[in-house]
């Protein structure tokens, strides 16, 4: 899967994943992984396309 940026609002830090999973919500798709300090999750936007090509890939 491909690495994707994500951003800790909690800790105030960046950090990259490739574990995270699609998920759409309110017809907006988002990128979800665990953090990396703490046991809260990092939701990303994505766009339309990207979530198709992610999920293509997998």
């Amino acid at each position: 899967m491909q690495e994707l940026s994500f951003y800790d609002v909690k800790s105030k830090a960046k950090f990259n994943s490739s574990d995270y999973q699609v998920k759409e919500k309110s017809g907006r798709f988002f990128a979800v992984t665990k953090a990396k300090s703490g046991t809260h999750e990092c939701w990303r936007v994505l766009s339309k396309d990207q979530a198709e090509k992610i999920k293509k890939s997998k």
